[in-house]
């Protein structure tokens, strides 16, 4: 039971410091939806080997989708006209960076890890994409219209109505609240169940780990870096979610580098998402994707180790120290306001996992046949 409370109050400790931090980068996810519209900027992502990739690659950093979410964008933006290295670009730097990730970064890390990670998704991004683009055929793509539908409401298709025009149909209150309203259902509904399994699973790590199993072993190094790879590739863990895991590693002897191999590796890529890129972008593509990943996120680790140590500085010494300049009051409230737009996606995410199964059941007819063995006679059009 000790344990339960130990490991309770850890997770309790960790969403503490960062719950106001993360509806700091919700606020700024939801202006990005209604003031920064993504489709509306896939126009420039068709044309040109190296500036269309420097632009995703750009346009992805604040954006919060994890790699499963930006799947559906990223295949939006390829329909839309953009090419091979620009959409590897994006689906490499949206999911290992985010408005949200990055302030949860300062808040449980450090500024320089705050700094490194955007930096070095943005960098791992830009090769992936160049490289693809470089070994692309080279074809001559018309690039298709961007879809410049109304963000707040879909009152305007943006064709009969430009955007300059458009501007004026909404008050800055309106798109505010659109964009908050985006915020708490849309991109908190996705990453809020991950995000406590995120907490619990840091709160394991503090409680049950010894300091001196990953001091001994996963100090740093190139050994280590690529454990934290293997470990983080085939993993389903969001850039929000693995902030605090990471933390908690770092806490226990892990090097600020293999920290930071975990944090990129880990949201970029996982099985479901390596399945679906072969899909989008073809065979080579989603190879020179992982391969990119696996090789500089390894080369920031040891880089970022480097710097450490240039410095004189210990990532154990300042991991946590940012959430220091809130007041405490301010802390408890972020946590009421998190748990609060957090019970209904949780809740929301429990009925979905346990609904199938008795739904089968409990909406089967009388005399209907058992699931799998429908009638299937009479399938044709009439």
């Amino acid at each position: 039971m000790k344990i339960i409370l130990d490991i309770l109050n850890a997770s309790w400790n960790l969403l503490l410091d960062s719950a106001i931090y993360i509806l700091f980068g919700l606020i700024i996810s939801g202006l990005f939806r209604t003031f920064l519209n993504p489709e509306s900027v896939a126009r420039h992502l068709g044309k040109g080997r190296f500036k269309s990739v420097f632009k995703a690659a750009l346009l992805g950093i604040p954006i919060p989708l994890c790699s499963c979410g930006v799947l559906p964008a990223a295949a939006s933006l390829k329909k839309q006209g953009a090419n091979n290295g620009a959409t590897t670009a994006f689906l490499i730097s949206t999911p290992e960076s985010g408005a949200d990730s990055i302030t949860v970064s300062y808040a449980l890390l450090d500024p320089i890890l705050t700094i490194l990670r955007p930096m070095a998704a943005f960098a791992t991004a830009a090769i992936a994409g160049i490289t693809e683009n470089l070994f692309a055929e080279s074809r001559q793509t018309e690039p298709v219209p961007p879809d410049l539908s109304c963000p707040v409401d879909g009152c305007c298709d943006g064709t009969d109505c430009p955007p300059g025009e458009h501007k004026r149909h909404h008050t800055f209150l309106e798109k505010l609240t659109a964009g908050l309203k985006y915020a708490v259902n849309e991109v908190w509904g996705d990453l809020a169940g991950l995000f406590m399994i995120g907490l619990v699973l840091a709160g394991v790590i503090t409680t049950l780990i010894p300091e001196d199993i990953f001091t001994r072993y996963l100090g740093g190094g190139l050994s280590t870096m690529l454990i934290m790879l293997a470990a983080g590739i085939p993993l389903y863990i969001c850039a929000t979610s693995s902030t605090p895991i990471a933390a908690a590693l770092i806490l226990k002897g892990v090097s600020p580098g293999a920290a930071l191999v975990f944090l990129i590796a880990g949201p970029a890529t996982n099985i479901t998402s390596l399945t679906v890129l072969f899909g989008i972008l073809g065979k080579r593509a989603a190879v020179i994707y992982l391969a990119s990943i696996a090789v500089l996120t390894v080369l920031f680790g040891l880089a970022t180790d480097h710097i450490y140590a240039v410095l004189g500085l210990s990532a154990q010494a300042t991991v946590g120290q940012s959430s220091e300049l809130i007041p405490t009051w301010i802390q408890y409230a972020g946590v009421m306001i998190l748990m609060l737009i957090s019970i209904k996606p949780i809740l929301s995410g429990l009925k979905k996992k346990f609904r199938p199964a008795a739904s089968l059941t409990s909406n089967r007819s009388p005399g209907m046949p058992p699931a799998g063995k429908q009638d299937m006679t009479c399938t044709g059009a009439t």
